[in-house]
């Protein structure tokens, strides 16, 4: 699952914000979390947590929705 998602899924940012952030990191090359911790639309405990979620989909160790 990809880190956007799981922030909305989470009612951590809203799809306008991550549009938006997707905008400037097409733009600019920068990670999307960097972007969305550095603009104020996340905290980095919120994006260490997606990540580690990401992290734990993706090798297939999350079992609970």
């Amino acid at each position: 699952m990809q880190l956007g998602k799981i922030l909305i899924r989470k009612r951590i940012i809203s799809t306008n914000q991550l549009n938006k952030a997707l905008e400037i990191q097409s733009l600019t090359g920068i990670q999307l979390g960097e972007i969305l911790v550095t603009k104020g639309l996340i905290e980095s405990q919120d994006l260490e947590q997606a990540l580690l979620e990401q992290y734990w989909r993706i090798n297939g160790f999350w079992v609970i929705d």
